[in-house]
């Protein structure tokens, strides 16, 4: 019966050593049955199991390898496996695999621990653990950097509701956000992302600005947020708001349009998809002035919004054309996706609301952004600690792929 020996190797890193290392092990025609490698600070660290052909003795093949390795400065170890273990570890490759993202603004070991301990108790083994984010200089600490670690974990959890829920307790205790994912072939093929737009795409809610300038700020703003906590019908709330705008002048709205500031992240997201050909929507409870002027300034493909009625230069306090709540967001997000043949479970969505869960919820990849405890709850992931852009390293983007 042929050998299996696992072959650890350890030591700072340089150019050429797979190549040396293989050539050795060609010699002997060795079969690889699995191989990895990690460099950490030019430290490498390098795995390799191999089926050593049978009939043949490993005693040979072994020491020119130790001796090798002493010549490279390098520390090698060599461990025998057995076909029971062989097998078993076989076995595994058809278990459940999932992804964990760990987002913060720098990563702590109470972070990692924590993650970790919770992955163990509910069933499941980290494969490997990747740095997404670039490399942060201890002389340039802005307060405003993305860190985040990829965990690769494989297993059968038997309460996935209950490992989400342990997630998101030590998300808000830790002040991090932590992604679950099931690694699945269109986690990294996503083509469409839609967004809300007020306090997701922009920081402001426009109408509470509109509100403002109409001496009404107070009154608005409270019936905002009973809608964004779902304690009002949003088709309501929107009614009673936009009743009292009655009667204020149209300039005010290029005012408000000129001072809204982009939520971080926004531009460098948008950018990017751009770039890797997604298409983009902004589907939004606010009104198509402000969401085109948004398209204008990002080349967003696609607008749907609540067109605010405007006579004489005054607004009417109405609005015209259907009303887009949370469950025409939903079917504007499956209407763009049948039109452009793409899948939803390609789709992203994104808001911050209660009318945008039905969106959430039917996307692919439904991400409450800096959203109300409900929502947060409610979808499938949420991000409250970094900007917009760390959406990019929930489909596997790194820093380093910036286009």
């Amino acid at each position: 019966m042929s050998q299996i020996i696992l072959i650890n190797v350890s030591g700072r890193d340089k150019p050429g050593l797979t190549s040396s290392i293989t050539g050795i092990m060609a010699q002997y025609k060795l079969t690889i049955l699995d191989i990895g490698q990690a460099v950490i600070h030019d430290h490498l660290t390098w795995g390799i199991l191999v089926q050593i052909p049978q009939g043949k003795e490993s005693s040979p093949l072994l020491k020119d390898l130790l001796f090798h390795m002493h010549e490279l400065g390098l520390q090698v170890g060599f461990d025998p496996i057995s076909p029971q273990e062989y097998e078993h570890w076989v076995g595994g490759k058809g278990k459940a695999r999932y992804i964990v993202t760990l987002l913060s603004r720098t990563i702590a070991a109470e972070q990692i621990a924590r993650v970790s301990s919770i992955t163990a108790a509910h069933g499941l083994n980290i494969d490997s653990i990747n740095r997404l984010s670039s490399r942060v200089s201890l002389e340039r600490v802005t307060g405003r950097d993305n860190a985040c670690l990829e965990f690769s974990v494989r297993g059968s959890a038997p309460d996935l509701d209950a490992l989400k829920a342990d997630f998101l307790h030590i998300s808000s205790e830790l002040a991090v956000d932590i992604a679950f994912q099931e690694d699945s072939i269109f986690r990294r093929n996503r083509r469409l992302v839609v967004f809300d737009m007020d306090s997701t795409l922009i920081e402001a809610e426009v109408i509470d600005e509109l509100a403002k300038a109409a001496g009404v700020g107070e009154q608005v703003a409270e019936i905002t947020e009973q809608a964004m906590r779902g304690e009002l019908d949003f088709t309501e709330s929107l009614s009673r708001r936009v009743g009292l705008l009655k009667g204020l002048d149209e300039s005010v709205l290029e005012v408000v349009a000129s001072q809204l500031k982009m939520t971080e992240g926004a531009e460098t997201l948008i950018k990017t998809l751009q770039g890797l050909g997604y298409k983009t929507a902004i589907l939004s409870g606010g009104f198509t002035y402000f969401a085109r002027n948004l398209q204008q300034r990002l080349g967003i493909d696609y607008v749907h919004a609540n067109e605010l009625e405007i006579v004489d230069g005054k607004v009417t306090g109405e609005v015209t054309g259907t009303v887009v709540d949370g469950k025409r967001k939903a079917e504007l997000l499956q209407m763009i996706a049948s039109q452009e043949n793409i899948r939803l479970e390609q789709v992203i969505a994104v808001g911050d609301g209660a009318n945008d869960l039905p969106m959430l919820s039917v996307a692919g990849l439904g991400v409450a952004f800096r959203a109300k405890p409900m929502v947060k709850e409610s979808a499938k992931q949420a991000i409250s600690t970094l900007g917009l852009d760390a959406i990019l390293y929930l489909i596997g983007f790194r820093d380093r792929d910036s286009v």
